[in-house]
């Protein structure tokens, strides 16, 4: 992945303007979400990532910007329209996308928990018009859950494409975490862009990123090894007997903020 030109990006920056939004959603008063509304982001490179702990918005941020850019709330491409719960939030409502020169070819919204919607999805429409060959020739359904997502990388995902990516590496393994790593360098070096969720530091990882760690004091680019992600797995395997003597003394019920 070069040196990017962020006016080569198809998605330039974010913002959120609250007095957009038809209706109050909790959302709107998430740190991460004010500081959208105070101070914007730019984004820079082909591949960002939004980390943190859990409840601090990246999913809710990530399906913001996918259903504001025409995707589909349950994930797939803009030509899906399936709805089998209507769950999100109305931050899209509020979020302003502000869109480069290019225009992406293509897209995807891939979103872990609601990926099985997508894969019976795409077996409907197959059954009306061949989609399956896009997928890789085989039913999603037909395969474990980390196949179909690397089945979906491999195939569906090529260059000039805008995706945007919730957790991706729930179903892959260590080795399959690396790869997808691989792939995302690739695409990006051939004209994609990424926006992802995640909790791997291993994605992070991919040369020439941005991250983005969403927390109670708002959103903070921050280098690689400076992520509480690489931080504790780091000391983690560094030290394993000591980390779980910690962990597992009585009364340590709560999930380490930091390394001992």
């Amino acid at each position: 992945m070069g040196k990017p030109d962020a006016r080569s990006l198809f998605v330039r920056a974010l913002r959120v303007d609250s007095a957009r939004a038809s209706q109050p959603d909790y959302a709107l008063s998430l740190p991460a979400m004010r500081c959208l509304a105070a101070n914007g982001l730019s984004l820079r490179a082909p591949v960002t990532f939004f980390v943190g702990e859990n409840g601090t918005g990246k999913s809710t941020l990530l399906e913001a910007v996918a259903v504001a850019l025409g995707f589909n709330a349950e994930g797939g491409t803009r030509n899906f329209r399936f709805a089998t719960a209507a769950t999100h939030s109305a931050l899209h409502e509020a979020m302003v996308v502000v869109r480069g020169t290019r225009r992406p070819s293509d897209g995807f919204f891939l979103r872990a928990e609601s990926f099985y919607n997508v894969a019976t999805e795409v077996d409907r429409l197959d059954a009306i018009c061949p989609l399956l060959p896009a997928y890789g020739g085989k039913s999603l359904h037909a395969q474990s859950h980390g196949e179909s997502f690397w089945s979906l990388v491999m195939h569906r995902f090529h260059g000039d494409a805008l995706y945007l990516l919730d957790e991706p590496e729930a179903a892959l393994s260590p080795t399959r975490q690396l790869a997808l790593l691989a792939r995302l360098h690739a695409l990006a070096g051939e004209g994609a862009q990424f926006l992802i969720a995640t909790h791997s530091p291993l994605l992070m990882a991919c040369p020439g990123a941005d991250i983005w760690t969403l927390s109670d004091e708002g959103m903070q680019r921050t280098p690689y090894e400076q992520t509480e992600h690489y931080v504790l797995t780091r000391a983690f395997l560094n030290q394993p007997e000591r980390m779980l003597a910690t962990l597992l003394e009585p009364g340590a019920d709560e999930a380490p903020s930091k390394a001992p």
